[in-house]
């Protein structure tokens, strides 16, 4: 069954009393583009998530974002207590010879670089913090491979409704083809008659013939009408496989809008034009929805 490319979800865990948050939102692209936000501190994960996504998801935009909760300050961020006692110490002694002044402000100093760095965890604890990571990003992919689930059989239901009607405009457009080329025929002939009534001369039945066929060879859209059918069943079968299919339905959609427009060009009658309209119309429609198929 096909997917659609736009889902959510959520999962969270704990590890040595950390609540660690996940949550993922897709949405349609023609290629995997995967933006990954994580607090500083497990920064190193980016590759691990990156990989897990491409494993489950195939294309579209992923927002992936990891939050941390009740997290200590030990946890988040390590001071270089040794770099910190030696700026204070030469602001010190710049204000004593200067003879200023002025508080030394902590908060500030914090700021300089190479004060205040993220935390970065031992060999072992990485190791913990990877795996608690991994486990809840995979819950969170499958809720939001179930909803993208959902979403894509609600598509499919969809994309069958404007099958269905195409298929009866094609119905139509054959059946009204075998009549066009009849009715070219007798309005042919009555007016070719009525320009030679005064010359009293007689039609040549094997001339009427010949225009005749030369315009069913031009007009002629049976083999159009063919393809299109075929390119609907291949539609109706692409939304039956677990592979990803979005980017074969785009495909498909593309060739029946090309072959609508070929029975356009060709059709010479009001009422095969009409029914080229709605399908035109219905292969937007199905293009549209095809975007956001996976």
């Amino acid at each position: 069954m096909i997917s659609s490319m736009t889902g959510y979800g959520d999962a969270e865990g704990q590890l040595n009393g950390v609540t660690y948050m996940v949550e993922i939102r897709t949405v349609n692209n023609r290629y995997f583009k995967a933006n990954i936000k994580l607090p500083e501190t497990i920064a190193f994960l980016t590759d691990a998530v990156e990989k897990l996504l491409r494993r489950n998801l195939s294309r579209g935009s992923i927002n992936y974002v990891l939050r941390l909760r009740n997290a200590s300050a030990n946890v988040l961020f390590d001071i270089d207590e040794k770099a910190l006692q030696t700026v204070m110490e030469r602001l010190g002694r710049i204000a004593s010879s200067a003879k200023i002044k002025c508080p030394i402000d902590i908060g500030n100093l914090l700021n300089l670089p190479g004060i205040l760095e993220p935390a970065t965890p031992d060999e072992d604890t990485a190791e913990k913090i990877k795996k608690t990571v991994l486990e809840i990003s995979q819950e969170a992919i499958e809720k939001l491979k179930q909803m993208r689930a959902a979403e894509g059989t609600a598509l499919e239901a969809d994309l069958k409704k404007h099958c269905d009607a195409i298929k009866q405009d094609i119905e139509q457009i054959s059946a009204r083809s075998e009549v066009v080329l009849t009715r070219y025929a007798d309005k042919l002939k009555k007016r070719v008659n009525e320009l030679l009534a005064d010359a009293k001369l007689k039609l040549d039945e094997e001339t009427l013939a010949r225009e005749v066929a030369i315009f069913a060879e031009r007009s002629d859209i049976s083999e159009e009408i063919a393809r299109l059918d075929s390119h609907l069943q291949q539609l109706m079968q692409g939304c039956q496989t677990n592979s990803q299919a979005g980017r074969r339905l785009d495909f498909i959609s593309q060739e029946m809008l090309r072959e609508a427009n070929t029975i356009a060009s060709k059709a010479s009658d009001t009422e095969i034009t009409r029914c080229v309209v709605d399908i035109k119309c219905r292969i937007d429609r199905i293009k549209e929805q095809v975007q956001n198929i996976e």
